[in-house]
């Protein structure tokens, strides 16, 4: 088996170095995270921006194996193969409504995604790596967390740890066990506007 390059990616402009260094591995070494390192994570979501201040998301984790497991149950199989080994696994939940109103928050899902952001560049900053899968099934998900579904979307599960070896991967997951590229910076911003339609 080659070596990969630790890191083979180059951004188009200069950029902090935390934007690239942040990528998914699924090889997790079993070693358990302090509760000091699980609870900065949190505390680095805490502080993401959100719409009005609502914070409407919900990280639901397990550490212990027992609850680990039942987390892991959720996901699909070939998630399970690896995301089990991971010491911290969680799901990202959004709030559908506003607490002070009830009225539906359309943007708790793009408030969700900037705590996960924000988790998952301060893993890196403790050495750590995060996960997100959207490979789960949410109607065992609802029913692992008893999450109601009037009032939460389950957005995605996070497996943290600490990266190790990729030989106990399956093949086909060992050769995705690299950073991967991104869509050329022209694809996905433009100062061009209205945007044209096809006919």
């Amino acid at each position: 088996m080659h070596a990969k390059p630790q890191n083979p990616r180059t951004p188009d402009w200069d950029i902090d170095s935390m934007f690239t260094d942040r990528w998914s591995p699924r090889a997790f070494s079993s070693d358990p995270l302090s509760e000091r390192e699980v609870q900065t994570l949190f505390e680095a979501a805490r502080w993401a921006p959100s719409c009005y201040n609502e914070q409407p998301w919900l990280f639901v984790y397990a550490t212990e194996p027992e609850q680990r497991a039942k987390l892991v149950s959720c996901l699909v199989a070939k998630n399970q193969t690896w995301a089990g080994h991971a010491p911290l696994l969680m799901f990202v939940l959004a709030r559908r409504n506003f607490q002070k109103t009830g009225k539906e928050n359309r943007h708790a899902p793009y408030d969700a995604g900037a705590a996960w952001m924000a988790l998952a560049l301060q893993a890196r900053k403790l050495g750590l790596y995060a996960h997100a899968m959207a490979g789960f099934s949410q109607e065992k998900a609802y029913e692992v967390l008893r999450a109601s579904r009037e009032e939460y979307l389950v957005m995605a599960a996070i497996a943290v740890g600490r990266k190790t070896e990729d030989s106990g991967l399956p093949e086909d997951l060992r050769a995705m066990e690299s950073p991967n590229s991104r869509k050329p910076h022209a694809e996905v911003a433009t100062s061009v506007f209205p945007l044209s339609h096809p006919a």
